[in-house]
């Protein structure tokens, strides 16, 4: 059995594409394999932001011998019959057939034999095809070629042979980029072309040049090394899953490397915080893990190993995010300015809907619905209908302006500074819930 390496070397991937792309590869190649009748035992895809790559293993040689028998018409039939069966099945004479019996009398049957194929030629034949018709959410043209594809496509690496030990390169090209055995390290630490002969050659070699091909071992290394540099302040890192796969789609090497901003900032909301470093800057939050308060320090995940140990990157990030954190403390001096109820009428000049009217039509007849349900369900018609009243205030603020992803939470913030009762400020936050399976149902009437 023989394994088969295939890498697709690009300029950067888009982080958000990169999963499905690989998983997208090792569906089509796989089933092209089985359709070709070459069984595989196992498959693994891997993306990088510059590369695909997919390993499938225990592939066969060659295709098995294959017999197949076509029945064609009746013995006796007319010949226009028979000559239409000898065409279809890709025969010269009826000689070349047999007879068989069944219950309606005798048929002509055609038995097509055909000799299992190199697996080597198979899949120069099956990659090409696989790759000009690849599904990018969206794809680009470049040069004066007609393939479409992510981003520039640089080299094709595509080897066949045994697990360990020099395998064959499966000759093809696709829009002048011929096949071969070459891959190329990190674009910075170590560009330098590099010959590999499997898959297990591969990895190390990429390994050695600054490239962590599995997106599971670059994940651990960030969260891993981010929870080290937190635990020496004596802090925890916040766990953010989506921030931190998004983070390993953008780097071959991680680096680590902790950054800090004026304490001045922590005045803050803390969401205010984790959204500016989390959405603008792919940075990761921290907090002091006795009191749960947000940190004045954050991880910035670098691609590469500075000589300098990472000073110049980190003082670079410092500089962003200070500028990021100071328009945010503009917008939160300014919103306060104004209690949030005397921003409701702001919210006329905003359309809901052409047909609908503005967001202020849409919040009176809220409150209207809020005041006539709330003495269904035993609650109190004023209190519903306060809440209704300001519930979409917040969407007139240069701080939801800035971090609209925070609606609702800042609506809440800004009731409670504006001196609302509390369980109406929460409703101002839990109206827009939930917003997915996984997230809280609101239970306060």
């Amino acid at each position: 059995m023989s394994e088969l390496l295939l890498e697709l070397f690009s300029e950067e991937i888009p982080a958000r594409m990169q999963k499905q792309a690989a998983e997208t590869l090792s569906k089509l190649v796989t089933e092209a394999l089985a359709e070709a009748g070459l069984a595989y035992e196992h498959a693994d895809a891997y993306a990088t932001p510059r590369r695909l790559a997919l390993m499938v293993s225990g592939i066969p040689a060659r295709q098995p011998d294959s017999r197949e028998e076509k029945k064609g018409p009746r013995v006796g039939a007319p010949e226009r019959a028979l000559e239409g069966f000898m065409r279809g099945a890709g025969i010269s004479s009826l000689d070349e057939c047999e007879i068989q019996d069944d219950k309606k009398g005798q048929f002509y049957v055609a038995v097509i034999e055909r000799q299992g194929r190199p697996a080597e030629a198979v899949l120069a034949e099956i990659i090409p095809e696989i790759l000009t018709r690849f599904p990018w959410p969206k794809s680009m043209r470049w040069g004066a070629g007609a393939l479409r594809w992510v981003r520039p496509l640089h080299s094709v690496l595509c080897v066949f042979g045994p697990s360990e030990g020099e395998s064959k390169i499966i000759e093809f090209q696709i829009e002048g980029i011929r096949s071969g055995n070459i891959t190329h390290g990190h674009r910075f630490m170590s560009p330098a072309a590099i010959e590999v002969s499997h898959f297990s050659d591969y990895e190390t070699k990429l390994k050695a040049a600054r490239v962590l091909l599995d997106p599971a071992a670059r994940r651990e290394r960030i969260r891993a090394e981010a929870v080290r540099l937190a635990e020496a302040e004596g802090l925890e890192l916040v766990d953010d899953p989506r921030l931190l796969e998004e983070v390993a789609g953008l780097v071959e090497w991680p680096v680590p490397l902790m950054g800090r901003f004026p304490e001045n900032y922590l005045e803050l909301p803390k969401q205010v915080l984790e959204s500016s470093m989390r959405k603008h800057q792919k940075y990761f939050s921290l907090r002091d893990p006795n009191t749960g308060k947000a940190a004045n320090r954050f991880i910035v995940v670098s691609n590469l190993e500075a000589e300098d140990g990472g000073k110049a990157i980190t003082g670079g990030n410092e500089r962003v995010l200070n500028a990021r954190l100071a328009d945010a403390r503009f917008f939160w001096d300014q919103d306060l300015k104004t209690p949030l109820n005397l921003r409701t009428p702001e919210l006329d000049a905003i359309t809901f809907h052409a047909k609908l009217g503005s967001q202020g039509e849409r919040v009176r007849r809220i409150t209207s619905l809020a005041r006539d349900i709330a003495a269904l369900v035993d609650a109190n018609p004023d209190e519903a209908a306060e809440a209704a009243a300001i519930c979409k205030s917040d969407l007139v603020t240069e701080m939801v302006g800035e971090f609209p992803d925070l609606q609702g939470l800042i609506g809440r913030i800004y009731a409670e500074k504006s001196c609302v009762k509390p369980f109406i400020a929460k409703a101002v936050e839990d109206h827009y819930k939930p917003q997915g399976p996984a997230d809280e149902v609101p239970n306060d009437p």
